[in-house]
C-alpha cells in the first residue's frame, strides 16, 4: 500500500498564503490520512495486518510479471489497473497466493485468521466463477462480491524430485483476490484532486504566460534606445534587473555545486534574493521613464506565478501533465529576458570586453578586431574556439557592420570604453609603454 504518497503531496498553504482556490483545489491530507486508517483497520480485520504481508512479500523473490505467479515461495500482490469502464479511475487489486490442500490453507506464514479468510473466499470460487458480474470499479461494492473474483491459479513448476522442497510443497496453488473497499477509495479521491490541480496548472500557466507575453511587450516599447537619454538609462536599468534574475537562478541551477531544478523551497527562497537585491540597489528609484516604475511588477508577478505554483507541480512530475515551472521558465528567456540585450552575450571570448569593430570568421566565430590584429601578429592560424584555420584570412570583408550598428545602439557606453582602450594600446605601441593619455589643451 503505498502510505508515502501522503508526504508527497503534503504542503504547508498557510506560510505561503495560497489563494483559497488553490487551497481548496490542494489534495486534502486528512482525508486521505483518514482513508489510510479504514483500509489499515480492513486489513486487521481480514487477518492480513502489516507483519503477515510483510512476511509474506519476504518470502517471495522479486518478479517484473506482475501477471505471474512468484518463482519459488509464495505470496502476494498489489497492483493498479486502470478501470476497464472509466480509465480516469484505478483498479486496486490486491491478490494473495496461498497454498491449498484439499482446500485447507497450509501456508506457515499465514495466521490461523488469515487462514480461515482466505479458505472461506476460496472455498467459493468455484462454484460462482461463472456467475460473476462484471464489476467496474474494485472497492466499490460489497466485500461478498469482490470476493468472487478470485480465481484458481497455475500449479508452479515442481523442483527436482526428492527435494525437501517437492516433499513440503501442497498439491495446489490458489490465486486469491482478496476484497478490499477503501483503498478504492483512497485511490479515487487522489486521482480526482490529481486531475483538480491538472486543470488548475494549465489555467494558472495560461495566465502567466499572458502576463510575461504583455510585459515583455511593455519593456520593448519602453526600452527602445530611439527614445531619447532617458530611455537609454532606463534600458540599463532593465539590464540590471535581469542579470539580477539571471544570477538567481529560480527554478534551474547550472552551477557545479547546486546544478539541476529547485525545490519550491528554494525556488521561494531565490526570488526572495532576486526581490531584496532589486530593492537594496534601489533599482526602481533609477528609472527616469514613468511607465518604466509603472511596468516594473515582474517580481511580483513572477512571485505571484512561480513561487506559488511550482510547490504545487514539483512532486508530480508522473501525474500531472508537464511542468509549469520549466515552460514559464523558458518563456521567460525567449519573450522577457531576451527583450533586453545581455552585454555577456556580445563579449569578445579573448578579451572578454564587448567585440566592437566586430570581426565574424568563415568559421561564423565573432571577435573584436584588435585582437584579430595581435593573434595574426602572433602567427596564430586558427580560430580560439573551433580550432579552424581561419584566422589569416580575415580582412574588412568579414566586418559585421550590422552587428557594429546593434552594439553601438545598445551598449553605447561600453562602445566608447572600448574605443578608448583601442586608441590607448595602439598609441603605446607607437609612441612606447609610457604613453600616457592626456586631454587636449589650448595654451
Amino acid at each position: 500500500m503505498p502510505f508515502s504518497l501522503l508526504s508527497v503531496f503534503y504542503l504547508d498553504y498557510p506560510a505561503l498564503s495560497f489563494p483559497q482556490r488553490w487551497v481548496e483545489s490542494a489534495i486534502p491530507y486528512g482525508q486521505l490520512k483518514k482513508c489510510i486508517k479504514k483500509v489499515t483497520k480492513e486489513l486487521n480485520e481480514l487477518g492480513l495486518d502489516r507483519d503477515v504481508l510483510s512476511q509474506l512479500a519476504s518470502s517471495q523473490k522479486d518478479s517484473s510479471d506482475s501477471s505471474s505467479l512468484p518463482s519459488g515461495d509464495l505470496g502476494f500482490r498489489y497492483n493498479l489497473d486502470e478501470d476497464t469502464t472509466d480509465s480516469r479511475h484505478l483498479r486496486p487489486r490486491l491478490t494473495v497466493f496461498v497454498h491449498l490442500s484439499e482446500g485447507v490453507a497450509v501456508d506457515a506464514y499465514l495466521t490461523p485468521a488469515t487462514r480461515r479468510f482466505l479458505e472461506k473466499i476460496a472455498s467459493k470460487a468455484p462454484a460462482d466463477r461463472d456467475s460473476l458480474p462484471d464489476s467496474g470499479h474494485a472497492g466499490t461494492g460489497p466485500p461478498s462480491t469482490a470476493a468472487n473474483s478470485c480465481v484458481p491459479a497455475e500449479p508452479l513448476p515442481s523442483p527436482d524430485p526428492g527435494s525437501a522442497a517437492e516433499l513440503a510443497r501442497p498439491s495446489s496453488v490458489q490465486r486469491v483476490e482478496v476484497p478490499l473497499v477503501f483503498d478504492g477509495e483512497f485511490f479515487n479521491i487522489l486521482q480526482t484532486d490529481v486531475s483538480n490541480l491538472d486543470s488548475l496548472q494549465e489555467e494558472e500557466q495560461r495566465r502567466l504566460q499572458g502576463e510575461v507575453r504583455n510585459l515583455g511587450r511593455e519593456v520593448t516599447k519602453i526600452t527602445a534606445p530611439s527614445k531619447g537619454r532617458k530611455s537609454r538609462r532606463d534600458l540599463e536599468k532593465w539590464r540590471e534587473i535581469f542579470e539580477l534574475y539571471l544570477d538567481a537562478r529560480v527554478f534551474f541551477s547550472t552551477r557545479e555545486n547546486d546544478h539541476g531544478a529547485r525545490t519550491g523551497g528554494q525556488a521561494l527562497e531565490q526570488l526572495k534574493w532576486f526581490q531584496d537585491q532589486v530593492l537594496q540597489r534601489n533599482i526602481l528609484q533609477g528609472f527616469r521613464l514613468e511607465a518604466s516604475r509603472q511596468a516594473f511588477k515582474f517580481d511580483k508577478r513572477t512571485s505571484l506565478g512561480a513561487a506559488k505554483t511550482f510547490p504545487i507541480v514539483v512532486h508530480s512530475d508522473r501525474l500531472l501533465a508537464g511542468s509549469i515551472a520549466k515552460d514559464i521558465c523558458a518563456q521567460m528567456s525567449s519573450e522577457l529576458v531576451s527583450v533586453v540585450p545581455q552585454l555577456d552575450d556580445y563579449l569578445c571570448p579573448v578579451c572578454f570586453a564587448v567585440a566592437y569593430w566586430p570581426l565574424r570568421l568563415d568559421c561564423q566565430h565573432v571577435f573584436c578586431s584588435r585582437c584579430l590584429v595581435k593573434m595574426a601578429r602572433k602567427g596564430e592560424r586558427y580560430c580560439p574556439l573551433c580550432r579552424a584555420d581561419v584566422v589569416m584570412e580575415a580582412g574588412l570583408d568579414h566586418f559585421d557592420s550590422d552587428r557594429a550598428a546593434f552594439l553601438r545602439k545598445y551598449f553605447p557606453h561600453e562602445v566608447k570604453e572600448k574605443v578608448r582602450a583601442n586608441e590607448l594600446e595602439r598609441n603605446r605601441e607607437i609612441f612606447g609603454p609610457d604613453y600616457v593619455e592626456k586631454p587636449c589643451c589650448i595654451m
